[in-house]
């Protein structure tokens, strides 16, 4: 059958993975993202709580909450990957058809890829210039008067390491990436534990962490909503695409052990040293910021804030690559394989996460949880399509030759388009980001703060109650 597949012209990277090519065992799944939750811009987004006014135990509970979201949707969305080898690109085929799938194949790996990369890569860019500002201490004031466009000379070339750094590691293929992934984990541990070990000390032990009380306390649920959502969408496009990695596991229990395994266990992690870092440094030195960055420099000695900081980009930089440029490149090759392979795809897309110039998209705290509401909105519909699709409509079971159909054959739909999936999506997307535009609405308000599970429910539900409306329109036609 593989053979057949790839006579008619599908490149090798996207083609079902036979059992040899099925290397990832659960301990796999369980070391994937537990480096890469501790990535620059979680802490980030966990900063934003207490801005917004959160307590230190409702902080640990949107952790948990959100941790456990991210779990079950890896597990279901995860689950056809490991049954029949095949990734993202080509899943999609099953639910929005041959041709349709190309437009949420370029949601998760142009639009999202694009701008994950770019955003992350920016806000990582921030602690490399302070790694090189403890080496060479005037770093931070070289060319004050330098700005391309938006951008200074410090912060420029600490982005350009960082892509450098990024891509290289990404064309080192996936052998490379899979040592770095399972290996970087216990440094990253043993670094970031240290630290929130020593700043909770600094600030009188975890005592005065526990009852430290925001200036203004949250006055709503739906705040609370919105931080669980917004650390759920960290997470949206590996949810999407969870597939390109559990299509290697060598059986379909790897990841369904493996993965809630080290999400949740990393996440309980997580929640405690983002806790004491970002409160503790607030309580021992007056940082009003909750910058992890920042609360990290406080630590005095420049040889273990170095060491902090790099371990916190292993992180970060493992995400960049697992996240967003194997997914990129994966999707681009399968909508373009005579033009790419995934090594030069990601390479486009890594160009591209500059050129949209993302460091104004993460500028503060109001900027980058409307760019978490615009993927939510996005991600979330895909991902309930997709889940509704899989679960209820083909209870399960797919059919690889209506997948990777010759050329010109479009598979289950004549028009190669699944029109109830494109339905839904445009409907539920809309009603998902309308919040946004329409804050007298407390309804909709509500529904954008919690873009992605919202978008995942509304368009899951929606799908389930129409999907058989696409034999009349098959026959229709």
């Amino acid at each position: 059958m593989i053979e057949k597949f790839k006579s008619y012209g599908y490149a090798e990277d996207i083609l079902p993975k036979t059992p040899e090519k099925r290397d990832w065992s659960t301990f796999s799944y369980v070391t994937v993202w537990m480096g890469a939750v501790h990535n620059l811009m979680a802490y980030m987004t966990v900063a934003g709580f207490f801005v917004l006014g959160l307590t230190v135990p409702q902080v640990l509970w949107a952790v948990v909450i959100a941790a456990s979201i991210v779990s079950a949707s890896f597990v279901l969305n995860g689950y056809a990957g490991s049954k029949y080898g095949i990734g993202y690109s080509m899943l999609l085929r099953s639910s929005f058809g041959v041709k349709g799938s190309i437009i949420p194949a370029l949601c998760r790996g142009l639009i999202a890829g694009v701008i994950f990369f770019g955003t992350r890569t920016t806000v990582d860019a921030y602690s490399i210039s302070i790694i090189i500002k403890n080496i060479y201490p005037g770093y931070l004031d070289l060319y004050p008067e330098f700005n391309f466009l938006g951008l200074d000379f410090p912060t420029m070339i600490s982005y350009l390491i960082l892509w450098v750094t990024s891509v290289g590691f990404f064309l080192g293929g996936m052998k490379i990436l899979g040592i770095f992934s399972k290996w970087s984990s216990p440094i990253i541990y043993v670094c970031i534990f240290g630290a929130a070990i020593w700043v909770i000390h600094a600030a009188g032990g975890f005592g005065p962490i526990l009852r430290y009380v925001p200036a203004k306390p949250m006055d709503s649920p739906i705040v609370f909503i919105a931080c669980v959502s917004a650390l759920v969408s960290n997470w949206a496009g590996p949810i999407v695409n969870i597939s390109d990695l559990t299509q290697r596991a060598k059986s379909i229990k790897a990841p369904l052990i493996g993965l809630p395994l080290g999400m949740i266990a990393s996440y309980l992690l997580f929640g405690f040293t983002s806790v004491g870092l970002l409160v503790g440094t607030h309580i021992a030195f007056g940082l009003t910021n909750f910058n992890v960055v920042d609360a990290i420099d406080q630590m005095g000695n420049p040889l273990i804030v170095i060491i902090m900081l790099l371990a916190l980009n292993i992180g970060s930089t493992s995400y960049v690559v697992f996240g967003n440029l194997l997914p990129s490149g994966l999707q681009m090759t399968a909508l373009m394989p005579k033009v790419f392979n995934v090594k030069s795809a990601a390479v486009v897309t890594a160009i591209l996460g500059t050129v949209i110039l993302p460091w104004k998209l993460v500028s503060d705290t109001a900027a980058l949880y409307l760019l978490y509401s615009f993927i939510g909105a996005l991600y979330g519909p895909i991902a309930g399509i997709m889940l509704a699709s899989f679960y209820v409509e083909r209870k399960r079971l797919l059919d690889l030759s209506v997948i990777y159909v010759k050329p010109g054959d479009n598979g289950d739909y004549k028009s190669g388009y699944n029109v109830v999936a494109f339905a839904v999506l445009i409907v539920s997307f809309v009603i998902t980001i309308s919040g946004a535009f329409l804050p007298y609405v407390p309804l909709l308000v509500a529904i954008t703060k919690s873009a992605f599970i919202s978008g995942m429910l509304i368009a899951g539900v929606l799908y389930t109650l129409f999907y058989k409306w696409n034999k009349y329109i098959e026959k229709e036609s």
